[in-house]
């Protein structure tokens, strides 16, 4: 065992691996120290180590701290955005479903990436570069919750954009509590659907 509990990630030293394989394998590895030990502690240099590859290649996928950074908060999100787009392919058009589907997605993503998510967001405030990215992807979120929502409401564009910008606020708060264990997550996401299906319904 390392002495930093963290593990090589699919690959250890001496092991070659194509470009994207590698880039991977250090995002995977990059995750893991900010699991054991918190984003602080979350250097180009030590991913490297602990990925057991030199520290020019880490910096040749990266080039920053803060672009690593915001390399895995983008691939959370993204994860998030994948596993929402397929669930609704697969779920019948009813209000009541979506918003259910919609809600735990929402708030298993929070859960399942536990401390992490905050963590390399935490590490990022005030970073310019950080807000822009949020507000892409947030942008993006709200752009599909009202895709997926617009046939079941009689709001206008601009409202139903506005209330899916809350939805995105609430599953932010009501996650936090699922990770402080005040609440379990088929609670937390039978009161996010609530919220969805009143304010969708223009109540």
């Amino acid at each position: 065992m390392r002495k930093d509990n963290v593990r090589p990630a699919q690959a250890g030293p001496g092991k070659k691996l194509a470009k994207a394989e590698r880039r991977e394998q250090l995002l995977e590895t990059a995750m893991e120290v900010v699991r054991a030990k918190g984003a602080d502690a979350l250097t180009l240099a030590h991913v490297a180590e602990c990925a057991g590859v030199s520290k020019p290649v880490a910096y040749e996928h990266f080039g920053t701290r803060s672009n690593l950074l915001v390399t895995l908060y983008r691939r959370i999100d993204e994860r998030q955005i994948r596993v929402l787009r397929e669930a609704l392919e697969q779920t019948p058009p009813r209000l009541e479903t979506i918003a259910e589907v919609i809600s735990h997605a929402a708030l298993n993503c929070h859960a399942s990436t536990g401390p992490e998510w905050h963590a390399i967001s935490a590490a990022l405030k005030g970073s310019e570069e950080m807000e822009a990215v949020q507000r892409e992807l947030i942008d993006r979120c709200i752009r599909l919750y009202c895709e997926t929502l617009a046939p079941y409401t009689v709001l206008s564009d601009t409202d139903l954009q506005l209330r899916c910008a809350g939805f995105i606020g609430a599953a932010e708060s009501i996650s936090a509590e699922v990770i402080r264990g005040r609440v379990g997550l088929e609670q937390a996401t039978a009161n996010l659907a609530a919220l969805v299906i009143s304010g969708v319904s223009g109540d």
